[in-house]
């Protein structure tokens, strides 16, 4: 796939945060960056936020150009809410490793044996799932979602494995749930997060849903990345074991000087868990995706006008 690299004979501009500034105005821009791109760009970005606030921006945008500083699946969520409007990804390399868990064809299938249930899948999935899908959700809404259901209604909920086993502990419904996960959160380390909590007794955990349930239930606080950014930021604590992806911790010690906030690791050696996908966008590539108005997020008109409906009724059920 085509990547938004730079052409031999072109050099960077000196000041690259000033260039981007100008091509935002002269394209009429916005910059939208999830809490997991490096901080230069989170630094930049118009909207910062999760997946729920980044789709209620997306949709709002009055912008003729969308520039998405994160992962495919979200662009193509911005693309459908804005058919008509120029949607850029730094990086079409720039991936999801849930949403790979959940191909079209074998999930029709999946969906096809269980004929009476309605599905909700996290907007963490392609354009070709949200199409399959009754209504999407994100981490921050998927509890609420489920509640407003009638309780006879039976659900497929796709494709995190992980979030829907919390949605089931925390509404008390029965899910069929598909078995995907994110490479991030399902490698955290129990060990090392009870060697961390042996190292700062005082230390709070904090976990998105995404997490293997050996880790969630050593939580002390459990949400999206924005609900982990404010409880971060309003508790009394001084400590923090962040257990999601360690971009969000820009913004926690931007908000909260004063506190301390350590990566939970994962099962490697590594004492970092970083998404490779997110981490595929740089300053450098978004300047030239704006500069070339390349790549571009493109997607047949069927799939978006089927994957519309259900992103209309999560933001309706918000």
């Amino acid at each position: 796939m085509f990547t938004a690299v730079a052409p031999p004979q072109e050099t960077l501009p000196r000041d690259l945060v000033g260039a981007i500034q100008n091509l935002k105005k002269e394209l009429n821009a916005v910059i939208l960056a999830h809490y997991y791109q490096e901080a230069a760009i989170q630094d930049i970005a118009d909207y910062l936020g999760d997946s729920l606030g980044l789709s209620q921006q997306a949709a709002s945008t009055d912008a003729d150009v969308i520039v998405f500083a994160g992962v495919h699946f979200m662009a193509e969520t911005a693309k459908i809410l804005n058919p008509h409007k120029l949607v850029l990804l730094p990086d079409l390399e720039a991936g999801c490793s849930l949403a790979d868990s959940c191909p079209p064809r074998e999930f029709t299938e999946f969906k096809q044996r269980h004929p009476d249930h309605l599905v909700i899948s996290y907007i963490n999935c392609t354009a070709e799932i949200k199409a399959l899908s009754d209504i999407i959700c994100t981490s921050s809404n998927a509890v609420k979602i489920v509640q407003q259901l009638p309780e006879d209604q039976k659900i497929i909920f796709a494709p995190d494995r992980n979030l829907g086993r919390y949605v089931m502990e925390q509404t008390g419904r029965q899910m069929v749930l598909w078995q995907g996960s994110c490479i991030v959160h399902e490698t955290f380390s129990e060990r090392r997060l009870l060697e961390l909590k042996a190292k700062y007794p005082q230390a709070e955990i904090i976990a998105h849903p995404e997490c293997e349930e050996a880790i969630l239930r050593h939580a002390d606080f459990i949400g999206s990345t924005t609900a982990l950014l404010n409880y971060s930021n309003k508790s009394q604590g001084k400590e923090f074991i962040v257990g999601t992806e360690p971009g969000i911790i820009h913004q926690m010690e931007k908000l909260s000087p004063s506190k301390q906030f350590i990566p939970l690791p994962n099962n490697s050696n590594c004492d970092c868990n970083e998404c490779p996908y997110m981490r595929l966008n740089t300053l450098e590539k978004l300047y030239w995706a704006m500069k070339r108005r390349s790549p571009e997020i493109t997607l047949p008109e069927d799939t978006m006008a089927a994957a519309l409906k259900p992103i209309q009724r999560m933001l309706a059920m918000s």
